[in-house]
């Protein structure tokens, strides 16, 4: 049987560290935004029925775009953090499973998308893309301007960065998602949501970049890739 799937994008954010007029997902990468080159592997993609996209009640770029009138577009109220987003976003799909990823991840490839797909069918917890850490990780002394090492090199042997998208079945991500919300709980990914409930999504190692943009030279990097590969 065909697992229906949509994609979720959380797009309510303002990215006040890149320090641009715009929210970031709305900057030029190329000819297109950074929002619709994210999108774009999933409106392309036959097993994604629908891109449902998460924005904020004052957003006043998005229907300049194309991207509004495309057929698998939904629109969905944004909330106050990105759990209410995906929240909001998960009560208008009526899909098998749920692929959830940042506005501002423009990079995703189709072979990261098709091994998470993949892992997330094979998996009662769902899965997500993530990096092993490369570098040796400290501990700071506090959050004041004169950090120090807090005599602690944290082993990294176990540590993973988590990236999207992080895909689940669409009814075990909505009870997750409300039992953290009911614990008073804030989770900053879906994953940490399913943990909650006691589930242990699957690590899925990202092969290509797929960096979240964060600052301008996020931006000028992930600008610089795309020419280097002829996309832009």
């Amino acid at each position: 049987m065909t697992k229906l799937i949509d994609a979720v994008i959380p797009a309510a954010g303002v990215g006040r560290r890149m320090g641009a007029t715009l929210p970031k997902q709305y900057l030029k990468l190329g000819r297109t935004t950074v929002l619709e080159r994210s999108c774009a592997i999933f409106l392309n993609d036959p097993s994604v029925a629908h891109v449902i996209i998460a924005l904020s009640s004052d957003d006043d770029v998005f229907d300049t775009l194309p991207l509004a009138g495309h057929p698998k577009v939904i629109k969905a109220q944004g909330g106050k953090e990105r759990c209410d987003s995906v929240r909001n976003a998960l009560s208008l799909s009526h899909a098998d499973y749920v692929l959830v990823h940042d506005a501002a991840r423009p990079l995703l490839s189709k072979r990261d998308l098709e091994n998470l797909k993949q892992a997330s069918f094979a998996s009662k917890a769902g899965a997500l893309l993530a990096c092993p850490m490369a570098d040796t990780v400290k501990k700071s002394s506090g959050i004041s301007k004169d950090l120090h090492v807090s005599f602690t090199t944290v082993p990294r042997g176990d540590l993973w960065r988590a990236l999207t998208p992080q895909m689940f079945e669409r009814e075990l991500l909505i009870a997750s998602l409300d039992l953290a919300k009911n614990r008073g709980l804030t989770v900053t990914d879906e994953a940490s949501a399913l943990e909650i409930s006691g589930k242990s999504p699957v690590l899925v190692p990202s092969l290509d970049p797929n960096f979240k943009l964060t600052t301008p030279e996020d931006l000028l990097m992930a600008t610089a890739l795309l020419q280097y590969q002829g996309e832009l």
